[in-house]
């Protein structure tokens, strides 16, 4: 890999005016193996304000001696934003989060000292030459993860290395250093003090890795999940039922392995779809039952996500794949609109994911075949009905039309009667017309507020009744 020509001119504007410079950190790491960068980090001995003068673009907005300068072509679209940091050092880390103090240096050997791990404290000037003072290119080489000088001080000064540690583990198929791992043993118990969305976005590259089964086990292991995702370990001596041969642990681990999605967050899905199990585990008739542990996953799913500070998309999107990963499919009994009910309640857009998860949870049993018939099906049917009628919007009437027709002012009976509507074209998509829709509302709109919602309440609670006891006969995909 080459150095970008726009890298070089930067070094080369510094060292016109007389200071040095580097690119530095995991850019140079990155080169060594044959990767792109994907950021281009460079440390100099210039101080941020002479840094400002030299490239009057950039902005100095932080204490830390990183200068920020975007990168733009020709036309001013900014490409990339280089950050430029002065040499330092640090002292004291009373929060085991930020420096104390942050002293600007002369010397490059003490910005290198301050870093995380022996690969990231690589230094390259315009030649090429590296500064190596830790044995990073050989721990490149040999594959490993190993901290700058004692790994307890490093843990010591920002305990969200740890996690960083089990993150360049996953992302470059590095394994840890002994000595460093034994450190995270010891000191697992200080990533509490790190902020929950700086652990949730390590979590989240762990998971978007190729080896995010190999880091979930590994946090395990070192015994930092039992602090980012305690409810998961509630699962680890948790033995199921006859028809399962791994603990709840072993399950939800084996299913995060076998996600054939590389979306992280139906790999999330994946890891917490059971969840629920541990807190509605019951013994009964001399076998143990988990019903309705889907929705227990879903509240406990929604408090992890809440707490790592993810959005609420990502929350509602993993919240809604554990909460309807039981659904129920018989080839020999679902019909088109229990189909449909199943697009109108986890969404046509997530209909593959469900499908994925499904997969995940088969595999993750220890079943041999990923798809089977039913599955196939399933997929068949979805295809055949996409286009009818799920959604109050793909009805053939909506309610600016209503309100006129029924003499009714804005408010919840128009969305009231449109359920009531949708909730009867769900189950035969040939009332979906204009006329049929226009005389039912009529008779709906004899009712008052509350007999509608419990009308459409009444549908919903039915049909989710039906899909309970087939469950709880056993005839499910598992």
């Amino acid at each position: 890999m080459e150095i970008p020509g726009f890298v070089n001119n930067l070094i080369s504007e510094l060292q016109k005016a007389g200071f040095e410079g580097y690119i530095v950190g995991g850019c140079v790491r990155d080169l060594l193996m044959g990767v792109e960068p994907k950021d281009w980090d460079m440390t100099t001995n210039a101080l941020p304000d002479q840094v400002l003068e030299i490239f009057p673009d950039a902005k100095y907005e932080n204490n830390f001696g990183t200068v920020l300068l975007p990168i733009r072509d020709h036309e001013g679209t900014v490409l990339t934003v280089v950050e430029i940091t002065t040499y330092r050092s640090e002292q004291g880390y009373s929060d085991r989060r930020r420096p104390d103090e942050v002293k600007f240096e002369k010397e490059l050997d003490k910005d290198l000292e301050r870093r995380d791990f022996t690969i990231n404290a690589l230094a390259m000037d315009l030649r090429g030459g590296i500064v190596d003072l830790f044995g990073g290119q050989k721990d490149i080489d040999k594959k490993i993860i190993r901290a700058v000088g004692e790994p307890i001080d490093r843990f010591r000064e920002d305990a969200l290395r740890m996690m960083r540690a089990i993150r360049f583990s996953c992302q470059l198929g590095f394994a840890i250093e002994e000595k460093t791992q034994r450190a995270i043993i010891k000191h697992a118990g200080s990533i509490k003090f790190i902020a929950a969305e700086r652990i949730g976005e390590e979590l989240k590259k762990i998971m978007q890795s190729d080896c995010a089964y190999e880091g979930i086990k590994l946090l395990h292991e070192v015994k930092l999940l039992q602090y980012i995702i305690p409810e998961l370990e509630r699962g680890v001596n948790e033995n199921q039922n006859k028809h399962h041969v791994f603990s709840i642990w072993k399950h939800n681990l084996l299913s995060l392995k076998y996600c054939p999605n590389p979306d992280w967050r139906v790999r999330m899905a994946s890891l917490l779809h059971d969840v629920g199990k541990p807190e509605t585990k019951k013994l009964i008739k001399g076998d143990f039952t988990f019903y309705n542990h889907e929705y227990v996953g879903e509240r406990i799913a929604r408090k992890i996500m809440r707490r790592l500070k993810y959005s609420t998309e990502d929350t509602e999107r993993v919240a809604n794949l554990v909460r309807n990963h039981m659904f129920y499919y018989n080839v020999d009994e679902v019909t088109a609109a229990s189909v449909r009910r199943l697009i109108k309640k986890v969404g046509k857009e997530n209909l593959k994911d469900l499908i994925d998860l499904r997969i995940a949870d088969r595999l993750g049993s220890g079943v041999p075949k990923a798809k089977p018939y039913k599955l196939r099906h399933l997929e068949y049917m979805m295809d055949k009905v996409q286009n009818d009628p799920v959604s109050v919007k793909m009805l053939k009437i909506n309610g600016d039309e209503l309100m006129p027709l029924l003499n009714v002012q804005p408010g919840p009976k128009i969305g009231a009667i449109l359920d009531c509507l949708l909730s009867e074209v769900i189950e035969d998509p040939e009332l979906n017309t204009k006329e049929y829709l226009e005389k039912r509302s009529r008779e709906l709109n004899e009712m008052d507020l509350a007999e509608l919602r419990d009308r459409a309440k009444e549908k919903i609670e039915e049909k989710r009744e039906e899909e309970d006891k087939k469950l709880r006969r056993g005839r499910k995909v598992a």
